[in-house]
């Protein structure tokens, strides 16, 4: 069994909690390049019912709505609410959390969020995300 130790956890967090200021400062100035962090398979499904099939959006899509969805909310915030790390190996990771999107002082959705990453060519990548709407 491979040991994942403090200091690899603790360097993933720190890359995570960057990604989570380069929201912040995509939220204020429309600029998302910093989180264009994706492998070139990377894909996106969207639960929004439980009846209903998810929606799929691979890099490219994904890249197209984030810019899109980010300028339609400028000026508001994404909040990161509960997250939960877990280092699988000593490449692969899987963070969890309550995604709420406040913009002028309503909570405009709300998410559960699994990003699934990748450690390629000595950087974190997401690899794959699934996104639950819970409002």
């Amino acid at each position: 069994m491979i040991q994942i130790t403090d200091e690899l956890l603790s360097s993933f967090t720190k890359m995570h909690d960057k990604f989570i200021s380069d929201w912040h400062e995509a939220m204020n100035t429309g600029d998302t390049s910093s989180l264009e962090v994706m492998t070139n398979e990377y894909y996106v499904a969207f639960f929004n019912d439980a009846k209903d099939k998810p929606m799929m959006f691979n890099r490219d899509e994904s890249i197209s709505g984030m810019n899109e969805s980010v300028n339609q909310l400028l000026g508001g915030k994404k909040v990161f609410n509960d997250r939960v790390i877990r280092l699988k190996d000593k490449e692969n990771a899987a963070v969890f959390y309550d995604l709420s999107i406040e913009f002028k002082a309503k909570t405009v959705a709300r998410f559960f969020t699994i990003e699934n990453w990748q450690l390629v060519d000595e950087k974190w990548l997401i690899v794959s995300e699934i996104q639950q709407r819970i409002i």
